[in-house]
């Protein structure tokens, strides 16, 4: 990965990070925003590399040096990584970041820390994170990530820079993750999934897709033709790999756009997210009226719904199929 290839989806943003790097006025905190799936966490990282690269050419980090090898592994020294824990990020981990930046800057006064759903934090966090931001120690970078710009402090806001970053047609996306390595049935589900961080926490992210639209596929046809097996699969094979409610938010979308396919083919469109099972999508989308479909989609969505709610992740599962089946 390099500026080029992060400037190709997003020109504006990228540029603006560019120009900071080369004129040497990168401010002492930017705030990435952008929806889910944007590659505001792949922009942090390489920033923190071009931050700390000891051979950096003009804004590009060499990529090879001790400083950037240590960052692509996840262990250097000087760069701080914040994570809600639970549902929020708590004060006390704001001041462990603190604590830890004081010992900090054996080898360098240069220190960056990247804080992850950056709106989730309590707002005894976020006060203690803004005197952090008004007081920097030495040369204290700071990268806040958010889907959410306004739910942050306004004074958290008025003393960064923030960056926007949009929001990503899906053959962009799907022409982005094929660039990455991944292959094309892949990457055009991946292109229309909303839970790219739940995602990019898999070892390997790739192969779990491919195991879950594996899985949805089986199931929407069991739903379809063997309902008497779909509760039997759900449990040898779902629960098990759809393991907790993030796991279960992508595994509900998948299924989402399982129907919104099904709706498409109906209607004549060719923009799916599961391309190679278009005879499959025609075959089942003669027996199905578009009201049905509908109806399928609404009870996906309700699914999602419910579990945000903490709804029982099984029992929920076990209705939304039985739902689906009374639409088949």
């Amino acid at each position: 990965m390099n500026w080029n290839s992060l400037q190709a989806t997003q020109p504006v943003p990228i540029q603006l990070l560019k120009g900071s790097l080369v004129k040497e006025k990168l401010p002492h905190a930017f705030i990435f925003e952008g929806e889910e799936g944007t590659p505001k966490e792949e922009a942090a990282f390489h920033l923190a590399k071009a931050f700390l690269c000891i051979n950096r050419q003009e804004a590009e980090p060499c990529q090879e040096c001790p400083e950037c090898r240590r960052i692509e592994s996840g262990n250097h020294p000087d760069v701080m990584v914040i994570r809600p824990e639970g549902l929020s990020i708590k004060k006390a981990q704001v001041e462990q970041l603190q604590k830890e930046f004081t010992y900090k800057g054996m080898e360098s006064e240069q220190k960056i820390y990247i804080v992850y759903q950056a709106d989730t934090m309590t707002a005894s966090a976020a006060n203690s994170l803004l005197k952090f931001l008004e007081e920097p120690d030495g040369e204290t970078l700071a990268v806040l990530l958010t889907d959410n710009l306004h739910f942050l402090l306004d004074t958290v806001i008025s003393r960064s820079q923030v960056i926007h970053f949009s929001a990503l047609q899906e053959e962009e996306k799907a022409e982005y993750f094929m660039s990455q390595g991944e292959g094309e049935t892949v990457a055009a589900l991946r292109a229309y999934l909303a839970s790219e961080e739940t995602l990019s926490n898999k070892e390997e992210p790739a192969a779990w897709i491919v195991q879950g639209r594996t899985l949805v596929i089986q199931l929407t046809e069991e739903v379809w033709k063997r309902p008497q097996q779909m509760l039997l699969t759900l449990q040898d094979k779902w629960l098990n790999h759809f393991i907790d409610r993030d796991d279960i938010q992508v595994g509900l979308d998948m299924f989402l756009y399982w129907y919104r396919d099904l709706l498409y083919t109906k209607l004549g469109h060719t923009k799916l997210a599961y391309p190679d099972q278009v005879e499959r999508l025609q075959k089942e989308a003669l027996y199905r009226k578009e009201q049905t479909i509908a109806w399928q989609m609404e009870a996906v969505l309700e699914a999602k719904r419910q579990l945000a709610a903490n709804v029982n992740p099984q029992l929920l599962m076990e209705r939304l199929l039985l739902r689906l089946q009374e639409g088949s």
